[in-house]
C-alpha cells in the first residue's frame, strides 16, 4: 500500500478531468505522509530505548516516562484538537500543528539531559494532537462526495500501522547505523516539507464560526485521558498497589466521569455521548484499539524477546520485522478494494479474527529461542499485519461514515484517541494478565471477540455491498 494508491474518483463531472485526479493523490499523499510520520514519532524510539538509556544515565521509571511522553500529550488533547480544527479550519489547524510539531522535533536531537528530551517528546505530541485531526479534515475536503471520501477512508485507516511499522524498523537501523538522534530528522523534514507544500496542495477548510470551544469539557478530557494513561503506563514499574500507580489513575477515572456527565449537559459538547454510542461506530473503535494494542504488543514483546533471549543486535531485530512490513504493505493495498465490495464491517470483522490468529501462533511457537525464526515467528509475523491492515481500513470506514462536514475534527480525534489508547490503556491492562505468552494470546481472544460482535451487528441490518456508502451502513 502506497499513499499515491487511494481511488480518487469523486461523484462529480471533474473526475474525467486528469489534472483533478493527479490533485487528489497528491494532496491524498501528502496528508498520508503527515499522517504516517505522526505515528513513526511514536515509535521512533521505541528499538535505541536503552541506549537512550546508557547515554543519559537513566533509570527504568525514566525510560518509561520518555517513551510514554509523545503517546501521553498525543492521546490527552486528541478531542481538542479536533475541536480546534473544526472551529477554525482544518488547514489553519494543520499549519499550526505541523509549526509545533516541526520546532519540538528539530529540538530533541540537541537535548542534552532527559529534562530537555522530555520537554521536547511532550511538545511533539501536542503538535500531532492537533495535525492528525486536522488532516482528516482537509483530507475530507479532498474528497466531499460520500463514495471518493469513503475510499479514501479505506486506505487511510491502515496508514498508521504502516507508521508504526516504518518506526519500528528504521529506529534500529538509524540507531545502529548512526544515533538514536537521527531518528527526528524524519519528522523535521516531513513537517517542514508538508509546510511548504500544503498552501499548494491542499484546499482550504471553512471554520465554523459559531462553534465553541467547550474549554471546560477539553481541561477535563485532557486531563483525565492524561492521567489515567500515565497511571496505566507505570504499571511496568510500579505494582498496582502503590501510589504511583493508584493516584493517577483514580484520579483520571474522576475526571473523565465527570467529562462525561459535563458533556451531556453542555450545549455544544467537545465529544456529544450519542456519538459513541452508537453501536457500529463503538465497536469500530474497539477494532481500532485492540489493533493498534496487538500491533505495538507484538512490536515490544518481540524486541525485547529477539534483544534479550536470543541475543540479536538491534539491526538484525528490525531485519526480522521485514515480513511483517510486507505483509502489512500487501494487505493494505487490497484493503480498498475488498472493503468496497464487501463492505466495512465485514472486512473489519476478517481482520480482526486473522490477526487473533497471528497473535495466539506467536502465543504458542514464537517466544521460545530454541525454535527456529521460519516456523516459530513467520506465521504469526504474517497473519498479524495482514489482519491488522484489514481491521484499520474497515473500522476507519465506520468510525467516519455519516459524520457531517463540520464535525470530522472531532471524528479524526476519536479515531486517533482510539488508535493512541490501545497501546496504552489496553496493553497496559493486558499486561497484568501473566507472561507476554499469556498476553498475547489474551489479546487475540480479544480481538476474535470484536470480530463476532461486529458480524453480529452486522446482520441486524440487511447486506448491501456493491458500494461502499451502502456497504458502510451494514
Amino acid at each position: 500500500m502506497t499513499v499515491t494508491d487511494t481511488p480518487c474518483d469523486t461523484d462529480t463531472s471533474t473526475d474525467t478531468d486528469p489534472t483533478t485526479t493527479t490533485r487528489h493523490r497528491r494532496a491524498f499523499a501528502l496528508l498520508g505522509s503527515v499522517q504516517i510520520t505522526l505515528i513513526f514519532t511514536l515509535a521512533a524510539i521505541a528499538v535505541p530505548l536503552p541506549e537512550i538509556g546508557r547515554a543519559f544515565g537513566l533509570e527504568r521509571a525514566d525510560l518509561i516516562l520518555l517513551s510514554a511522553a509523545y503517546g501521553l500529550t498525543f492521546a490527552g488533547l486528541l478531542l481538542f484538537g479536533g475541536r480546534l480544527s473544526d472551529r477554525y479550519g482544518g488547514r489553519r489547524a494543520l499549519t499550526a500543528g505541523l509549526i509545533l510539531f516541526a520546532a519540538a522535533s528539530a529540538a530533541a536531537p540537541f537535548a542534552p539531559g532527559i529534562g530537555p528530551l522530555l520537554a521536547a517528546r511532550f511538545a511533539q505530541g501536542a503538535g500531532a494532537a492537533l495535525t492528525a485531526p486536522a488532516a482528516m479534515g482537509v483530507l475530507r475536503a479532498v474528497f466531499p462526495a460520500p463514495t471518493a471520501y469513503g475510499k479514501a477512508m479505506a486506505t487511510w485507516g491502515g496508514l498508521s500501522v504502516l507508521g508504526a511499522t516504518a518506526g519500528n524498523l528504521l529506529s534500529g537501523v538509524i540507531a545502529e547505523l548512526l544515533s538514536w538522534r537521527w531518528s527526528f530528522a524524519v519528522p523535521m523534514v516531513v513537517a517542514l516539507a508538508a509546510l511548504v507544500l500544503a498552501p499548494r496542495l491542499l484546499p482550504d477548510t471553512p471554520p465554523s464560526r459559531g462553534r465553541a470551544l467547550d474549554l471546560p469539557g477539553a481541561l477535563l478530557a485532557t486531563a483525565g485521558i492524561t492521567l489515567a494513561s500515565y497511571g496505566l503506563v507505570v504499571t511496568d514499574a510500579l505494582p498496582w498497589s502503590s501510589a504511583g500507580v493508584l493516584v493517577p489513575l483514580l484520579i483520571g477515572a474522576a475526571l473523565l466521569i465527570a467529562f462525561w456527565y459535563a458533556e451531556r449537559r453542555a450545549g455544544d459538547p467537545l465529544l456529544p455521548p450519542r456519538f459513541l454510542l452508537d453501536r457500529r461506530r463503538a465497536l469500530a473503535l474497539a477494532a481500532i484499539a485492540f489493533s493498534a494494542c496487538a500491533t505495538a504488543m507484538t512490536f515490544v514483546t518481540l524486541s525485547l524477546h529477539l534483544q534479550q533471549d536470543r541475543g540479536w543486535s538491534p539491526l538484525r531485530t528490525s531485519a526480522a520485522f521485514v515480513p511483517f512490513a510486507i505483509a502489512l504493505l500487501t494487505s493494505g493495498r487490497a484493503a480498498g478494494p475488498l472493503t468496497a465490495r464487501f463492505g466495512p464491517r465485514l472486512v473489519t470483522a476478517a481482520g480482526l479474527a486473522t490477526a487473533g490468529a497471528g497473535l495466539v501462533l506467536l502465543a504458542l511457537t514464537g517466544l521460545d529461542p530454541h525454535t527456529p525464526y521460519a516456523s516459530a515467528l513467520l506465521p504469526g509475523l504474517v497473519l498479524l499485519p495482514a489482519g491488522a491492515a484489514a481491521s484499520f481500513a474497515g473500522a476507519a470506514v465506520l468510525t467516519t461514515h455519516g459524520v457531517p462536514h463540520e464535525r470530522t475534527g472531532l471524528a479524526g480525534g476519536v479515531l486517533n484517541t482510539a488508535m493512541e489508547l490501545g497501546p496504552t490503556v489496553v496493553f497496559a491492562i493486558v499486561l497484568t494478565f501473566g507472561s507476554d505468552a499469556v498476553s498475547l494470546a489474551t489479546t487475540g481472544a480479544a480481538l476474535a471477540l470484536v470480530a463476532t460482535l461486529n458480524l453480529r451487528v452486522q446482520r441486524s441490518r440487511p447486506s448491501r455491498p456493491s458500494s461502499l456508502p451502502q456497504g458502510a451502513t451494514q
